[in-house]
C-alpha cells in the first residue's frame, strides 16, 4: 500500500486526552518511509516495515524537539506545535515519515511527501513555519 495522505494519528487524539502524550516533556522521534509503508490515522506506533534506509540514517530515526505557542487573536485562540527539521546525510530516498514517541505512548503524525524524495547529499524535512497558520499541529 501506498501513502494516502498527511494524519494526525488517533493515538494523538486519545494521548492528549488520557495525558500520554505531552509536548513539553516527551521525547520525539521522526522516521523516513518509502511508499511501501502503510501508515496513516490508525498507525499506533513506530514500525521498521517500510523504513527508508541509505546514507547515514538509522531505523528509528531522528529525535525532533518540539514547540509549543499560543495565539489569540479577534476570532479566537490556538495553541499550535511544531517539530525541529531532522537531516541525514548521503543517498536517501523517502515517500513520507512518521513523527512518534518510545513506548506505548504510540504515533503522532504521519507525513506525506507527496511524492518520493531523493537526495544524494543532505536530505532535510522542513517542517512548516511555527504559526497558528502553518504548523504540524494546531488546536483551535
Amino acid at each position: 500500500m501506498s501513502f494516502t495522505g498527511n494524519y494526525s494519528c488517533n493515538t494523538l487524539r486519545s494521548g492528549l486526552v488520557n495525558g500520554t502524550i505531552n509536548f513539553a516533556t516527551d521525547t520525539f522521534y521522526l522516521a523516513l518511509y518509502t511508499n511501501s509503508a502503510t501508515l496513516d490515522q490508525t498507525t499506533t506506533a513506530y514500525t521498521a516495515v517500510g523504513e527508508a534506509s541509505g546514507g547515514d540514517y538509522v531505523a528509528g530515526g531522528l529525535v525532533v524537539t518540539a514547540s509549543i505557542a499560543s495565539e489569540t487573536t479577534s476570532t479566537g485562540s490556538t495553541t499550535y506545535v511544531n517539530f525541529s527539521s531532522p537531516a541525514w546525510t548521503g543517498a536517501i530516498t523517502a515517500r513520507g515519515a512518521l513523527i512518534y514517541t518510545p513506548g506505548d505512548n504510540g504515533a503522532v503524525c504521519v507525513l506525506d511527501f507527496g511524492s518520493d524524495k531523493t537526495s544524494t547529499t543532505t536530505f532535510t524535512v522542513q517542517m512548516p513555519a511555527n504559526t497558528a497558520t502553518s504548523a504540524l499541529i494546531r488546536l483551535v
